[in-house]
């Protein structure tokens, strides 16, 4: 199977996606389980009402529940898909006892919202938000913040940092980021879907993408990480944070896709399958206007299963890369480029 060498470069320089219309079939009462990631839930909520609406017979329900937790309840046979935005390591994916089909359905970008009194622009250095949290700066009025907000009036109050309670994607993303960027970061906390965060009574932990866009609208002087959607849904502000070229730089979808622009699938297949490999990961992309946290997130379906359910999974991820693409901008998501919907077409044919 061709690979696309920079899987989003096409889409940055056409400005298109393949545009095909989706002609849903008809089944006899299938129901599709899945569970997983908060990342892409609201956008997932959308596309799966819409699917069920328009295909006889087949209805999708998703509860969203952390990356971790989906992923365990598809190893357990549980859910007849899951979404994670860690995709699945090779350890989990030998545990599948029907293999596994990996795809990217969409991609977002992980923000920082803050709650801060009067500070409707906030820049944080790459030398600073991993300081945050790893717990090494502890007040809003830190020298190192205010060098880079001048003018702006930043209160002598402790930071509070909001984390996952949960086994997360998102996490998984942001960690993955940080300890790129920071080696300190790496030693001690480290990436994960739960690491190791510091002990501390500043550090808040709640659950799930909604969880934490809540606990920071309602705590004052604190600061967590989210999906973008859920900002842009909320109108929660959003730090705009240095990338790798110095330049301070806030999210949306032009500076996501950029960030993505470097990212490509590796060649074979995954271990012990027949299945591409579609798991890419760029956690610190160069570019003056890349924002420097984006992501893939992944649905997951088995290999092998019953012929209904295949037949349905499939004609779900059609639906979710023709109509479901069109909407993926204006709910705070990056679209899929046209060559990594025609790989990802290919690949979903998999699903048996």
């Amino acid at each position: 199977m061709m690979r696309t060498p920079s899987l989003f470069k096409t889409a940055i320089l056409c400005g298109s996606l393949v545009a095909v219309s989706f002609a849903p079939a008809a089944f006899a009462d299938v129901k599709l389980n899945g569970s997983g990631a908060s990342f892409p839930f609201p956008i997932y909520s959308k596309w799966f009402k819409d699917f069920s609406k328009e295909t006889k017979g087949v209805r999708v329900d998703y509860q969203s529940k952390g990356s971790g937790a989906g992923i365990q309840d598809f190893i357990n046979q549980v859910v007849d898909f899951a979404g994670s935005d860690a995709a699945m390591n090779d350890e989990e994916i030998a545990k599948a006892k029907s293999g596994v089909v990996l795809l990217p359905m969409t991609a977002g970008e992980i923000v920082l919202t803050y709650n801060l009194e009067g500070v409707g622009e906030l820049k944080l250095p790459r030398d600073v938000y991993p300081e945050i949290f790893k717990g090494a700066i502890s007040h809003w009025n830190d020298p190192k913040i205010a060098a880079a907000n001048p003018g702006v009036d930043l209160p002598d109050e402790e930071i509070t940092v909001v984390v996952r309670s949960d086994s997360s994607g998102t996490t998984y993303v942001f960690t993955g980021h940080l300890s790129t960027i920071d080696e300190e970061f790496k030693q001690t906390v480290g990436q994960g879907k739960a690491p190791q965060w510091p002990k501390s009574d500043r550090f808040v932990k709640a659950p799930k993408n909604d969880g934490i866009t809540a606990t920071v609208k309602q705590t004052p002087g604190s600061i967590g990480y989210i999906e973008y959607g859920y900002a842009k849904l909320t109108k929660a502000p959003t730090a705009l944070l240095e990338n790798k070229d110095g330049a301070f730089v806030a999210p949306g979808p032009e500076s996501g896709a950029a960030a993505l622009a470097a990212a490509e699938f590796p060649e074979g297949n995954l271990p012990g399958s027949d299945v591409p490999d579609l798991r890419a990961w760029v956690y610190d992309p160069a570019g003056a206007d890349v924002y420097p946290i984006a992501t893939f997130t992944w649905m997951i379906f088995p290999r092998h299963q019953e012929n209904d359910k295949a037949e349905a999974a499939r004609d779900l991820v059609e639906y979710c890369l023709t109509e479901g693409q069109k909407i993926a901008d204006e709910m705070g998501y990056i679209p899929l480029p046209g060559s990594v919907v025609e790989t990802v077409r290919e690949v979903s044919q998999k699903i048996q």
